[in-house]
Parts: structure tokens; C-alpha cells; sequence
């Protein structure tokens, strides 16, 4: 990195999962660089969800870096994810057309109901599918796959965990991390963000906001892709070896399963912050 902005610049690993992500400062420029960041990035920097793209490089070796602002402010909070500015955001990120045209264009298909069930049920192993709520949940899931599909299909960013929301000095809002990002139902965001965050007597206020009535069926089609969620988050954590909270996502299973709906308070978010 140094080579592309200078000796002079001051960088540091910004962590994550890939090592690839970069925070550079020199004076009064601060810069977050990425290594090979999808080309998705310039439109989601056109419509304002992510900091403004600076420019883009290439390698000699082929790889890409971007360079993008660096703004001073904070993840936002579990009891922020009821705020209006939270709904509005996800309405814009739903309804833009340029979006959906850029993962057209980089050959993302619509995901349907079907592909989604199978490469979440294809990585759970044999003892998590002994489970008894495992058990149950896949019932379920099976009983009502034919009867969750959604003509609606949106770039959708897969994770609105409340970390990857961030709030800037001067109250900008951004949804960073799109590296999940898919076309398809958009009940796949609005399921995790109301199940894990907002008390059911809240959600359709929040779907006010957000501009979607309450219905059965968008009822059923959260409750199915938060129920695949939490499946795939249970093995997630047996693989890393984390069985606390694995254990915490069985118990969110039991209690999605044995109640027609449910949430998950925020002070229960808090714990996997």
C-alpha cells in the first residue's frame, strides 16, 4: 500500500475477515483502502449508501484497490434500529434501480427460495441436525417452500446487523460491507433487522416508515428466510468452536419455532455486538 500512496501515509490493518481492508492517514486526509472490492462499490457510492469512492487503482499484478472517505463516527446502536432513518435507508436500498442494474450487469441472478434453502441445508452437519429445533425448523422450512415466493426481487444486503451500519458526525447514514449482496425477496433484510431488533408491537409502525404493509405473507416469508438465518448461523459458530453463542442461536431457533412470531429484544443484541 505504501507503494501506491507514499511512504509519507500512515496505514494500518482495518481488520476483518479477508486482511485486505486498509485505514490510511496522512494530515488531514484519512482514507479507508480495499483490495479487489467489487466493481458494485462506484454505484453504491453514486447513490449514497456507502463513503464517497476517491478512486480506483490497478496493479501491475491485477489486483484493484479503492480508496474511499474515511468519516469520523460510530456503529449504530441496537436501539437505533428502530430510528426512521434506518427504515429510509433500507426503502432506498430496496427501490434503487441503478443497484439492481450493476448486479444484473455482474451476472448476480434472483435467488429463489429453493437455491437459498439448499446451499444453507448443504453446509449444516450431523449434529446439528439432530437438533430438536434444527429438526423442527427444517419441518417447517420444507412445508412452506413452495409457498414463500416473492415476485419482488431487490439488492438485498444479506447482513443489516447493527455493526455494519454507520452513523457519521454530521449524522450521515451509510450500510457498509456489501459483500453478501444478492437479488432477491426483500423479507430476507426486513426479517433479520425486525426479528432481531424491534418487539413485535413495533414492526408494522417500522414498516410504516419503511413503506410495506404487515401481511400474512410477509409474516411467513421472514419467519422462513430467519429461520435459514439462524440455521446457518448455529453451524457458523460450531465451526469456529464459539458454542456459547452457538447455544444462543438454538434457543433463538426454539423460540422462533415454537411461537408464530417472534423478536429478539435489543438488550439480547447487545450480546453479540
Amino acid at each position: 500500500m505504501e507503494d501506491i500512496l507514499g511512504q509519507e501515509w500512515d496505514i494500518v490493518p482495518a481488520g476483518g475477515a479477508t486482511g485486505e481492508a486498509f485505514y490510511a492517514r496522512y494530515r488531514d486526509q484519512q482514507l479507508f483502502l480495499k483490495r479487489n472490492s467489487s466493481p458494485f462499490l462506484a454505484v453504491l457510492s453514486a447513490e449514497g449508501i456507502v463513503p464517497k469512492l476517491v478512486w480506483t487503482k490497478r496493479l501491475e499484478n491485477g489486483d484493484v484497490i479503492t480508496a474511499q472517505h474515511w468519516l469520523p463516527g460510530r456503529e449504530l446502536k441496537p436501539i437505533d434500529m428502530n430510528q426512521e432513518y434506518v427504515a429510509k435507508m433500507l426503502k432506498k436500498i430496496h427501490r434503487s434501480e441503478p443497484m439492481l442494474g450493476m448486479l444484473s450487469r455482474l451476472e448476480k441472478q434472483p435467488l429463489k427460495p429453493d437455491a437459498i434453502y439448499h446451499s444453507v441445508v448443504k453446509e449444516l452437519d450431523e449434529e446439528v441436525l439432530s437438533l430438536p429445533a434444527v429438526h423442527k425448523t427444517m419441518v417447517f422450512l420444507l412445508k412452506e417452500k413452495l409457498n414463500v415466493n416473492c415476485d419482488e426481487k431487490v439488492v438485498c444486503h444479506g447482513d443489516v446487523n447493527h455493526n455494519n451500519w454507520l452513523l457519521t458526525e454530521d449524522n450521515q447514514l451509510y450500510l457498509i460491507d456489501w459483500d453478501g449482496a444478492m437479488i432477491a425477496d426483500p423479507a430476507i433484510d426486513l426479517g433479520m433487522l425486525l426479528y432481531w431488533y424491534l418487539p413485535l408491537e413495533d414492526w408494522q409502525s417500522w414498516l410504516d416508515m419503511y413503506g410495506k404493509p404487515l401481511t400474512d405473507d410477509l409474516r411467513l416469508r421472514m419467519k422462513w428466510y430467519v429461520s435459514l438465518q439462524t440455521l446457518s448461523s448455529i453451524q457458523w459458530h460450531k465451526n469456529k468452536n464459539r458454542l456459547q453463542e452457538m447455544e444462543y442461536w438454538v434457543n433463538f431457533l426454539e423460540k422462533l419455532s415454537n411461537y408464530e412470531n417472534e423478536s429478539i429484544s435489543s438488550t439480547h443484541c447487545d450480546k453479540l455486538s
